[in-house]
């Protein structure tokens, strides 16, 4: 990093998330900043001894030409695939976004917009009506989003193999390098965190992605449990340590059929029960 400089990071990407802030935020004291300055106060930039600004390993995640980023993370590797059925899970994917194609810049940043585009196009969700106007933005599109901005905050970019988001029809499956770092009881009931990464929750935070440290995983359940879905599912694996988790977007078989809340909840507390899965997020 000593030697990196603001060249290494993606200009196009750059203009694209202070328009974004811009937007969200008009009239932030920093929308008039210089480049630099404003990935400084971002936590995108920072001072080497000689006072000199240089990309930052958040920054450079989070803003970086792929062909750079790779330099300090040997193994960083984004990686979205669309397959068309659930039932072959193993078949060749239908369409796919990998960080090293060399069309597009290949950071979180970009990735983030492109993959999270992909995934709502297809969640069909009724509207809302705010007075005349139509409100598209759900909360299981914020969901979504925090799932999506979860796993790419939370990763260990230094670890082996990358991170990999598969959509069928009937789920989401994200799996990200690196194991959770808080007790799962902890992670289950919200409120505590151990971030990985807090410099890119400070750059998601500042365009709205993602909630407040310690409410992604209670926050994506309630929303799945007022869909009347299945429970979400994460799995954690170690050696090499790996998070991954599964989004169903099919109904609770139970709840579909009987209508019974409190049946969808037993089917759950059963399932729990049987299978070795870890919920942590």
């Amino acid at each position: 990093m000593d030697t990196m400089t603001i060249d290494c990071l993606d200009r196009d990407t750059i203009r694209r998330y202070r328009q974004r802030m811009d937007n969200l935020r008009p009239g932030h004291v920093w929308s008039e900043l210089a480049v630099e300055d404003f990935l400084h106060r971002i936590g995108a930039m920072a001072r080497d001894t000689d006072g000199k600004l240089r990309p930052t390993a958040a920054g450079l995640l989070m803003f970086g030409h792929e062909y750079e980023i790779v330099r300090e993370f040997p193994h960083y590797f984004l990686d979205y695939q669309e397959h068309d059925r659930s039932a072959t899970e193993d078949e060749r994917w239908t369409d796919r976004i990998v960080s090293s194609s060399g069309d597009w810049s290949g950071n979180i940043c970009d990735f983030y917009f492109r993959v999270y585009n992909r995934i709502a196009q297809d969640i069909k969700v009724p509207f809302k009506l705010e007075g005349t106007d139509r409100i598209d933005d759900t909360p299981l599109h914020k969901a979504l989003r925090e799932a999506l901005a979860n796993a790419l905050i939370h990763a260990d970019y230094y670890d082996r193999r990358g991170l990999v988001i598969q959509k069928w029809s009937d789920k989401i499956r994200i799996a990200n390098p690196g194991a959770f770092r808080i007790n799962v009881q902890e992670a289950l009931v919200g409120g505590v965190s151990d971030p990985r990464n807090e410099s890119l929750i400070k750059m998601f935070n500042l365009i709205n992605v993602g909630e407040r440290a310690g409410s992604g995983l209670p926050s994506i359940r309630t929303v799945w449990q007022k869909q009347g879905w299945q429970e979400p599912e994460i799995v954690e694996s170690l050696n090499p340590d790996r998070t991954t988790l599964v989004l169903p977007l099919a109904a609770n078989k139970v709840a579909a059929k009987s209508g019974d809340k409190k049946a969808a909840e037993s089917l759950v507390l059963s399932q729990r029960s049987e299978r070795t899965t870890f919920f942590n997020i």
